[in-house]
């Protein structure tokens, strides 16, 4: 079988399979999963057929609750039908979730997992909304990157239809369903061969129709209810065997290993971790590095999490194991602990050889999980009571749950190109960096992965894209702390953020901002020339919004500063990085004109043009901060306890004790009036002359 790579996110992976097993979606959008839908429904509109020669014919409801009842009704009319779901969304399902597994119909929720709003509204990666279901009787299975994405959602659909067991297809919120991957495609030829087309005609034939008519959804009393609920049993008894099977197949079709349970590490590992989804990538990484030291440790994958399999489990488990952790990415407030944990505590409480088990929480709201926290859980093992019900990567200082963060570490494989851009809420440089990816994963050797972390403001706030680049696979699920390179994309950022944190020793930063060398003495802030001056770093600056003017683009600066990110890394020579950006330029830009087309092609060449190199004066190691770079303000505690380091991207180190008396998600009213960014590239001055006094420019100004 030729190989097919291609560069795309998780829900694309996601809904390039489940397109091939689908006659019927029934939707309602949701973030983060809303993609999904959208590509669907996007390839059903251009004649895409699935296995079965047929568009899928996609129906849009008026909730979730209704994607899910059209999902049910549609199942019993013999249509293998999907959805596309998450948090409150799932939540909304669940009534029909219950009937559609009771009646053993083989349909297939995909859920980018996210948070389930309790104090706040969060649309973030957790798992609180799948974990709300593993009582519904649909069987759980959990992939953890894109790659994962592409060869498990087939399985999903794969083992409901053998099975009759309906199937919640789950991966991360965000990190992994909007993380971009060079993953490589499973061809619909492949999947043509292991669907089992006799379930197929079988489901099919137990549809009600009105030529063979029968009574289902009955009212039933005590006398049958409880012997005919069990009478189900022998089907979830052969999942766990149905689906290993088909990760046998898939795995001899790709040569990447698949289990219910898959184990790394070492053979007679002594302390292992327990986790799932994106969070295993981490984990993998840091078992990795504690190995090349001599330390005997391993870490299981969970796949299928409903049924949960002992067998299986056993299956992978060393025998050699003295102590377990168990992370869950979600809380259960008031539960011994939480669900995995629960589970594999369950598992052993019949074996004579009983390990220390532990659990911690992590990553909650997608809190960002980093290999020292992880180091931390694992030397949390070694010591003789280890903390138990334990979390990381938060410093909680009125319960004390948390662990202590271990020193920072990198464990991406070597070699590989870590930046980070700093960008402003629609000025291209999310599309753009996504670009780069393509261009980098489709038209190279590399490995790439973008990832883009927004703030809540979307257009206008602040995005952070963190890329990396290299020439193995990279599984590393964090955002970028240590980088090559750094590109500011707005010049009001240098006052607000601490930019070059994390940026590398002879590290590259790249500032867009209308100074002139002269002017950066004056303009920049002192702690960042010093670092500069510090740490050998290569500064470059260009006025990108000027380029973009100047070609008729307005503030749409991505093409320009892609042309410069392109120039300084030098992942590929620059003059392929134009060709493709061009390439890039006539496929997106097309359809509009060739007007449009020629005004992005000049600012590909004006900005190797204007791109300036600056000479670091020497006494920027010895800059002194001046008063009016921290100004001191009168504000309300709360601006100054937190909103002000949250606003400075600071909110991750607070501790738990901030919040206390806050517990039930009260803010502060009027916190707006403190906030004055001063991302503005050009500020409108009120034309006198002009003026009609119609007081519109009241609410179009800002």
């Amino acid at each position: 079988m030729v190989k097919k790579i291609k560069t795309m996110d998780g829900n694309e992976a996601a809904a390039y399979v489940s397109y091939a097993f689908t006659d019927v979606a029934a939707i309602y959008p949701i973030t983060p999963s809303s993609p999904m839908a959208e590509m669907v429904d996007l390839w059903s509109a251009q004649g895409k057929k699935n296995l079965f020669g047929q568009q899928v014919r996609v129906t849009e409801m008026q909730s979730e609750a209704g994607a899910s009842g059209t999902v049910h009704g549609s199942l019993q009319g013999g249509a293998l039908t999907t959805t596309y779901t998450a948090s409150q969304g799932l939540l909304l399902m669940i009534p029909n979730m219950y009937k559609i597994s009771g009646e053993f119909l083989p349909g297939v929720f995909h859920v980018s997992a996210r948070v389930v709003a309790t104090h706040a509204l969060s649309i973030f990666g957790e798992h609180s909304d799948v974990m709300a279901t593993r009582q519904t009787g649909f069987a759980i299975l959990a992939s953890s990157s894109v790659q994962e994405v592409m060869d498990l959602a087939g399985i999903a659909h794969l083992s409901a239809i053998k099975s009759r067991i309906p199937f919640l297809h789950f991966f991360d919120g965000f990190r992994t369903s909007h993380e971009i991957n060079k993953v490589e495609v499973i061809d619909y030829d492949v999947f043509d061969q292991l669907l089992d087309y006799e379930a197929v005609k079988e489901f099919r034939n137990r549809s009600l129709n009105p030529d063979r008519p029968v009574l289902r959804g009955t009212a039933q009393n005590p006398d049958l209810y409880f012997q005919q609920r069990e009478s189900g049993n022998r089907f979830y008894e052969k999942v766990p065997d149905i689906v290993a099977e088909y990760m046998k197949k898939i795995s001899e079709t790709t040569g990447r290993e698949y289990k219910p349970f898959t184990y790394h590490g070492a053979n007679d590992a002594e302390h292992i971790t327990v986790a799932m989804a994106s969070g295993c990538n981490v984990v993998e990484e840091v078992v990795d590095y504690l190995l090349n030291k001599g330390e005997k440790v391993g870490m299981i994958k969970v796949h299928l999490y409903r049924p949960f399999s002992a067998k299986y489990f056993f299956n992978v488990f060393p025998e050699t194991v003295k102590k377990i952790t168990v992370l869950d990415r979600t809380k259960e407030p008031g539960s011994l602990g939480e669900p995995l944990y629960e589970d594999v505590k369950t598992l052993f409480y019949d074996q004579e050889k009983q390990p220390v088990i532990i659990g911690g929480r992590y990553g909650l709201g997608q809190k960002d999980v980093r290999p020292s926290q992880i180091l931390s859980v694992f030397n949390n093992l070694k010591i003789d009571n280890p903390k138990n019900h334990f979390t990381i990567g938060i410093v909680d200082d009125l319960t004390d749950t948390s662990l202590p963060e271990e020193d920072i570490v990198d464990t991406s494989p070597a070699g590989t190109i870590s930046c980070r851009l700093w960008g402003l809420g629609s000025d291209g440089t999310v599309g753009a960096n996504k670009m780069a990816i393509k261009i980098i994963g489709d038209k190279t050797d590399l490995y790439a992965q973008g990832y883009f972390s927004y703030d809540s403001k979307k257009s206008g706030g602040t995005t952070i894209s963190h890329l990396r680049f290299g020439d193995k696979p990279i599984k590393s699920s964090y955002l970028v702390y240590d980088a090559d390179y750094v590109a500011c994309h707005n010049k009001s950022y240098v006052y607000h953020y601490d930019l070059l944190t994390g940026l590398k020793e002879n590290g590259t930063f790249v500032l867009n901002c209308p100074w002139s060398p002269e002017e950066l003495d004056e303009k920049l802030p002192a702690s960042i020339k010093r670092f500069i001056a510090d740490q050998n770093i290569d500064l470059y600056i260009i006025d990108a919004v000027s380029v973009a003017r100047e070609v008729g683009l307005n503030n749409r600066i991505n093409m320009v500063m892609q042309t410069v990110f392109f120039k300084l890394t030098d992942v590929i020579p620059v003059d392929d990085a134009v060709k493709y950006l061009k390439e890039f330029i006539d496929k997106t830009y097309g359809k509009k004109g060739q007007k449009i087309v020629d005004m992005n092609y000049q600012a590909v060449d004006k900005a190797l043009e204007k791109l300036v190199r600056i000479d670091v004066p020497e006494h920027w190691k010895n800059a002194e901060d001046k008063e009016e770079d921290y100004p001191v303000k009168d504000e309300p505690e709360f601006m100054t306890r937190i909103k002000r380091p949250a606003a400075r991207r600071e909110g991750d180190e607070l501790p738990v004790s901030v919040f206390k008396g806050m517990e039930d998600g009260t803010f502060p009213l009027g916190t707006t009036a403190y906030e004055k960014r001063g991302i503005a590239v050009m500020v409108p001055q009120w034309q006198t002359e002009n003026c009609i006094q119609c007081n519109q420019c009241s609410y179009i100004c800002p």
